[in-house]
């Protein structure tokens, strides 16, 4: 029965009318900056940066499990930044599949002459491809009550697909300001992104259905409480057509002088649907976390509070010796 459930929130959500499907989100978002912001293209402390991302949801409930999987590549060129990021969700039964492929380019400047407050402007433009599997699908009017009852696909469905996957232009815009001062004790941030800006038509029935724009704001602040310890409290809301969802979230890190890398922990709640734990650590050019979603939304009794799981790795390219430090938040 609760996979039934879940096949029947799927189904509604991409083919009815009165719903709007969601992108897919992630819990550690801004380890992937390329995915929360454009403008956060190029700002890196080293040569480039190579990211890495697998994200898990609904094993414990759902007949196949939800599946993101990203990876993004940006450099530092000067006051530019440039960079590209792919991405695949797969979502459920029915082998819903979304691919997406981005070009990102970045311009950050700074807003006084010490270079401590600066501003970031970034575009994006790929494509992104959706299909599913239909004729998988079993619908009401199939069910025989011949021996003992069962689904018959040899029924017609009467459902009028017209083609079983779809292509539509992407085009994504963000803005970051962010505090660089390195000896600071604060350093603030402040982003806003927008995404799906051309809301490309989003149909499999070929009807006039658009895909809506989705907005991010995330801010936050380093906290330097010490030089080997930092905090940093941050915020980030997302707007979707009729969906608003917030999320506040605690990042902390420890700097082991002997074994010379940070420890790192995150607390991450979004009010009403789940609470997210994350650990993980810095070690020379390497930055990894794990996290997972305990689930106390409606689906609690089902899912009895497991959510998902996720997984970010980042490689930093050294820095050369001239090169400006171009990150945000500072690590």
């Amino acid at each position: 029965m609760k996979r039934i459930s879940i096949l029947l929130i799927v189904l509604q959500s991409l083919f009815c009318n009165t719903f709007k499907a969601q992108d897919f989100h992630l819990s550690m978002y801004d380890m992937a900056p390329l995915f929360l912001n454009p403008a956060m293209t190029g700002l890196v402390d080293g040569k480039m940066r190579l990211h890495m991302h697998y994200r898990n949801q609904w094993n414990a409930i759902a007949y196949k499990p939800f599946t993101t999987g990203l990876v993004s590549f940006d450099l530092p060129k000067g006051k530019w930044g440039f960079g590209g990021q792919i991405s695949n969700m797969r979502a459920g039964f029915g082998n819903y599949n979304v691919f997406q492929a981005l070009g990102s380019a970045s311009y950050a400047v700074p807003l006084d002459k010490n270079k401590y407050h600066n501003l970031s402007l970034g575009l994006q433009a790929g494509f992104t491809q959706k299909r599913m599997e239909y004729q998988i699908f079993s619908f009401d009017n199939q069910w025989s009550t011949i021996d003992g009852g069962s689904f018959d696909k040899s029924i017609n469905n009467n459902e009028n697909f017209n083609r079983q996957a779809q292509f539509q232009e992407a085009v994504n815009f963000g803005a970051l300001y962010y505090y660089a001062k390195q000896q600071s004790r604060i350093n603030p941030f402040l982003g806003i992104s927008g995404f799906n800006l051309t809301q490309p038509k989003e149909t499999f029935f070929g009807s006039s259905n658009r895909l809506p724009m989705r907005f991010f704001m995330h801010t936050g602040v380093r906290i330097n409480v010490s030089e080997l310890f930092f905090i940093t409290p941050k915020i980030l809301i997302y707007n979707q057509k009729n969906i608003l969802q917030q999320t506040v979230a605690l990042d902390a890190g420890y700097y082991f002088k002997g074994e010379k890398f940070y420890a790192l922990a995150s607390l991450i709640v979004r009010p009403n649907d789940a609470g997210i734990g994350s650990v993980g650590f810095r070690k020379d050019n390497y930055i990894a976390k794990i996290s997972y979603d305990f689930n106390y939304s409606g689906l609690r009794n089902t899912s009895k509070t497991r959510g998902a799981f996720e997984i970010g790795i980042t490689y930093l390219g050294k820095k050369s010796r001239n090169q400006e430090i171009k990150n945000c938040p500072r690590l």
